[in-house]
């Protein structure tokens, strides 16, 4: 993302979001707890295309989806979990700089961050006449399986027919510090979204009925092993995708020349 967002909020009025008025909120005011600390273990190391501004990751029958930005180099991709390579890619136009997927019956919808297009594509990647507009950037996409669950750089989560692209809920993310900003590549897991926050190595666990931030991982260090002199400050973890046969996490960032398997504790 390009943008930096910084809010300084209140726990006690908690009665707007700033994106729309109707984000959904804890009804009191009791003290929030500070999230707790979402520790990990690294499962497996494989390789990651380097050239790969990574937006955004899907685990999906045996290999991932990944869309990657920045305008004339935004692409979606079926990449190969062994080699790190490509199997199939779809190039956007020049003008558009991919973001945030998702898969939700039999089709493939991707954002682009400020051109306000959503593209829509079958299983086969062949892209369908089908398109919708976005009025906000375009950030994080992921789904529980009815809706498309889609961020837009701040605190609001919105949960969107897709279909019609009509927005039918939209969710305030808060921790004990008040709303939560630069919420960025999305994973829905089990009633829970797993989100990066843009320029940071953290991974946070969002409630997706209150919003609430239960835990945070800090993964700064996750490269250090394999390429200690990799500057992860500038190409900042983004990537998130679930195996639910494994119940494990894959891990990659912008640009990074590895992806992780792990495993929350």
């Amino acid at each position: 993302m390009k943008h930096t967002f910084k809010f300084l909020f209140i726990l006690i009025l908690f009665a707007s979001c700033k994106d729309n008025s109707n984000s959904e909120n804890p009804s009191n005011n009791a003290a929030i707890p500070s999230p707790a600390t979402l520790s990990y273990t690294v499962l497996n190391v494989h390789p990651h295309d380097t050239s790969s501004f990574t937006e955004g990751l899907i685990w999906l029958n045996g290999a991932f989806l990944e869309s990657t930005g920045e305008k004339t180099t935004s692409y979606l991709l079926k990449v190969n979990l062994v080699s790190g390579k490509a199997e199939k890619k779809f190039k956007l136009a020049d003008q558009y700089f991919g973001e945030g997927i998702a898969v939700l019956n039999n089709k493939i919808y991707q954002l682009t961050y400020q051109e306000h297009k959503v593209f829509v594509y079958d299983m086969n990647f062949n892209k369908l006449p089908q398109e919708f507009e976005w009025p906000y950037e375009g950030w994080g996409m992921t789904t529980d399986g009815k809706y498309l669950i889609i961020d837009t750089g701040g605190s609001n989560i919105y949960f969107v027919n897709p279909e019609t692209f009509k927005i039918e809920r939209t969710l305030g993310v808060i921790n004990n510090n008040g709303y939560v900003s630069n919420i960025n590549e999305l994973e829905y897991v089990d009633g829970y979204l797993y989100a990066n926050i843009w320029q940071t190595n953290a991974i946070i666990k969002i409630n997706v009925q209150t919003g609430l931030v239960e835990a945070k991982a800090d993964l700064t260090d996750i490269l250090k092993n394999t390429h200690p002199e990799f500057d992860t400050n500038t190409n900042v973890l983004n990537g998130i995708a679930y195996n639910p046969e494994k119940k494990t996490f894959y891990i990659t960032g912008k640009n990074w020349p590895n992806l992780f398997e792990i495993k929350f504790n």
